[in-house]
C-alpha cells in the first residue's frame, strides 16, 4: 500500500494495531515488533534487525525480549481486521487440547493456514527459529511443525492488503 503505515490504518474508527492488541487483552506480556506508536500503554516494543527483515526476524526479536517463563506465544500480524479475543481463546484451547502439537493456527475458508494468526508453544518456536532469521518465511520456518488447524470464523482471518480491505 505504498509506504502507508498499515498498522495505524483505521477500520471502524480503530487503528488495526489497536484492534490486534485489544484481542490480546487477556495476555501478558504483549510484545509488538515495529516502530513505537502512541496510545498502547503496557505494550513492550522491540524491532527486528535489520528493520523490515521479515516476519521470522520479527518473531526472533519478540522471543528475545520475552521472559523464559512464557510458555505460550501468540503470533499475530498487525494488519488483522477481524481477530478478536475469542480468536485467541479458541487458538489457546485448540493448542491445549493436543499436548503433542507445537502450535495452533487459523485456517481460512479456502483451507490455507494463516501463519500470522496462531498460538505456539515457546519451546517449539525457540527450536524452529533459525540463528539468522532475516528474510525467512513463517511457512518455511514453522511448516514442518505439528499444527492444530482451527477453522476461521467469518472475517476472522481478514487482513488488510488494499484500500478495499479497510471496510469492517
Amino acid at each position: 500500500m505504498g509506504g502507508v503505515d498499515k498498522a495505524m490504518l483505521r477500520v471502524g474508527g480503530t487503528p488495526l494495531l489497536h484492534r490486534v492488541v485489544e484481542a490480546l487483552r487477556d495476555v501478558d506480556p504483549v510484545v509488538v515488533v515495529g516502530p513505537r506508536r502512541e496510545g498502547l500503554p503496557g505494550v513492550r516494543w522491540t524491532r527486528e534487525e535489520p528493520p523490515g527483515s521479515g516476519p521470522v526476524a520479527g518473531l526472533a526479536a519478540a522471543l528475545a525480549v520475552l521472559e523464559h517463563r512464557v510458555d505460550t506465544v501468540a503470533v499475530l500480524a498487525a494488519d488483522l481486521a477481524g481477530v478478536t479475543s475469542n480468536t485467541i481463546t479458541r487458538l489457546v484451547a485448540a493448542l491445549d487440547s493436543d499436548e503433542e502439537a507445537d502450535g495452533a493456527v487459523l485456517v481460512d475458508a479456502d483451507g490455507r493456514r494463516q501463519w500470522l494468526v496462531g498460538v505456539w508453544r515457546r519451546r517449539s518456536l525457540d527450536t524452529a527459529v533459525p540463528a539468522d532469521p532475516r528474510g525467512a518465511s513463517l511457512r518455511g520456518t514453522l511448516g514442518a511443525s505439528s499444527i492444530v488447524e482451527v477453522p476461521a470464523l467469518a472475517g476472522e482471518a481478514h487482513d488488510v492488503d488494499s484500500p478495499d480491505d479497510l471496510r469492517p
